[in-house]
């Protein structure tokens, strides 16, 4: 490897005396003519950055000609800022199944995808991985993080990956799907590969406590895994129990779990579903800002669209699934179950009943993927019945029956993005996998291709509901804090090069429900890890990304 005396140097002087390099020495590459902004949130500034070697290796005024590189970008006084974080994107191994899914994620600019949920990647057991997974043409298996991470590294990734472990992953792993208390050995076995699955490089644990067999797990239960995190300086993200009427009791919880615990929380896309509820977002924001006044590390994320995204089987009470999805679905042949299911559905609102968030109104219930068919992805649950020549409850419940579909329930408004975006402890996530046309049609949310840039267009251009530096912070440094992840998310010498180059006003989503699979426009570059995966515009193909594994050799 040829020496880097130029990087060493860059970091200790200051601009005016910024270092030549050697002629037979050049960095990598030289951005001049940029309006930094530097993920901070402090001003943007004129300026260049030299890249070498994957890092950020100098960051002044234009002093170019005492700079050389082997490649110099003129960034035309575009914006050159940190890459994104999407501070929970769901499957990782999307990017090795299907690698041209990583465009959906790089054309927004997203350097960094954190993935676990309920359910999560590792742990594995004969029960929920019987058969090996297909991959590029070839059988895989693994059982643990370790062997998880060992494939992402030999196939390569585009991006660098983050993992948390699912709680409800180990529960299916110990427990299956049922809805019961854990005997004291089995407690004792999820405890275990939470901590295994730490000491592998996961981030912390994560829950989603309104999807079977989450909302099985007790608070008690939560807090006990939870404490297998803390020695390991992790956190606890979690997809609340309650996010419309109880959703000031379900942030209660939330808190209960990492005090219990003794580690951070992050909130994972907070919101007040159902028109009733939507007043709550203004108390749910000042919750959490009261709780971080008394002390304690509570931070959350959003998602920039008002409909989320969920199955249909969600719109049964959870209770239903007791004795798991197979069971339940066989009883739905009952004409009784189906007629005190739908009166459950109409009348009781003591769970997260999504049907009365959306105003009891199929349709405001929007199909997202195509497995009932190409000519359904983008209809309404009231237009597909209509098509299909069935009564709405009919064709709800026969969807239901036969595995469900994805849906997105007109369940937000406008108001309470702009809320939580100018709330300082808010980040971003998508809340989906990466897609591509190719393979996934238009069967996903929008939001799997345009969430960081609509951001950017929707609420810091068009609408300046917040400052384009503050903007990037969310996206940047503060997911990175959060994260753990302390030599990303800025612009800052021996920092690594995650680094993306845009036009603030030209960026632009342009995803819609109706026609999910569209890629941003607007990152003209992007580098990960010091390598161009955009490089003016076009895709290079590159995979420099890296599985985050976070160092536990010291516990």
């Amino acid at each position: 490897m040829k020496m880097r005396t130029k990087a060493a140097l860059g970091a200790v002087l200051l601009t005016a005396f910024a270092p030549a390099a050697q002629a037979d020495e050049k960095w990598d590459f030289l951005i001049t003519n940029a309006r930094i902004v530097d993920g901070s949130g402090n001003p943007w500034f004129r300026g260049a950055i030299a890249i070498d070697d994957g890092k950020i290796v100098w960051v002044g005024n234009e002093t170019t000609d005492t700079l050389r590189a082997a490649r110099v970008i003129d960034a035309k006084d575009r914006v050159v800022s940190p890459g994104f974080m999407d501070f929970m994107g769901q499957s990782t191994l999307v990017y090795v199944t299907n690698p041209a899914s990583a465009q959906s994620r790089l054309t927004q600019g997203i350097t960094v995808h954190l993935s676990g949920e309920g359910g999560s990647p590792a742990p594995q057991s004969e029960t929920t991985q019987p058969d090996p997974v297909m991959i590029q043409g070839k059988p895989y298996r693994w059982r643990t993080y370790k062997d998880y991470f060992d494939i992402l590294e030999t196939l390569g990734v585009p991006v660098n990956v983050v993992h948390n472990v699912g709680a409800a992953q180990v529960r299916r792993v110990v427990m299956g799907v049922e809805d019961r208390k854990p005997s004291p050995r089995e407690m004792e076995t999820m405890k275990k590969l939470v901590d295994e699955a730490m000491r592998d490089g996961a981030s912390g644990l994560s829950t989603a406590l309104i999807y079977p067999p989450g909302n099985y797990q007790t608070t008690t239960e939560l807090v006990e895994l939870a404490k297998m995190v803390k020695p390991y300086g992790g956190f606890y993200s979690t997809h609340m129990r309650n996010e419309s009427n109880q959703l000031l009791e379900a942030i209660d919880e939330s808190i209960a779990i990492g005090k219990g615990a003794g580690i951070p929380v992050q909130i994972y896309h907070l919101k007040a579903a159902g028109v009733k509820n939507w007043p709550l977002m203004q108390k749910a924001v000042d919750k959490i800002a009261d709780a971080r006044t008394a002390g304690l590390d509570v931070t959350t994320d959003i998602y920039p669209y008002v409909r989320n995204g969920i199955g249909l089987g969600s719109f049964v009470p959870p209770w239903s699934y007791a004795k798991g999805p197979e069971a339940f679905y066989k009883t739905l042949s009952d004409p009784k179950v189906r007629a005190d299911l739908r009166k459950v559905v109409e009348t009781d609102t003591l769970w997260e009943n999504w049907y009365d968030h959306v105003g009891q109104d199929w349709a405001n219930v929007q199909i997202t993927d195509d497995r009932l068919g190409k000519e359904l992805a983008g209809l309404s649950i009231a237009e597909a019945a209509k098509l299909r020549g069935k009564d709405t409850w009919t064709f709800v419940f026969d969807t239901i029956a036969e595995g469900g579909v994805s849906v997105a329930p007109l369940s937000m408004n406008e108001e309470q993005k702009r809320i939580a975006l100018k709330a300082p402890f808010v980040m971003i996530n998508t809340d989906t996998s990466p897609a591509s046309p190719d393979v996934d049609g238009i069967a996903t949310h929008p939001r799997a291709y345009g969430t960081m840039p609509r951001v950017l267009a929707k609420y810091v251009r068009d609408e300046k509901v917040i400052p384009l530096e503050e903007a990037i912070r969310r996206m940047t440094s503060a997911s990175a804090n959060r994260l753990g992840l302390f030599d990303r998310g800025k612009l800052s010498v021996g920092y690594a090069a995650d680094v993306v180059i845009f036009d603030p006003d030209t960026v632009q989503d342009r995803a819609t429900f109706e026609n999910p699979a569209q890629y941003s426009t607007g990152m003209d570059y992007v580098f990960v890890n010091g390598v161009l995966a955009i490089d003016d515009g076009k895709m290079t193909g590159a995979r420099a990304g890296k599985v985050i594994r976070y160092d536990r050799t010291q516990k």
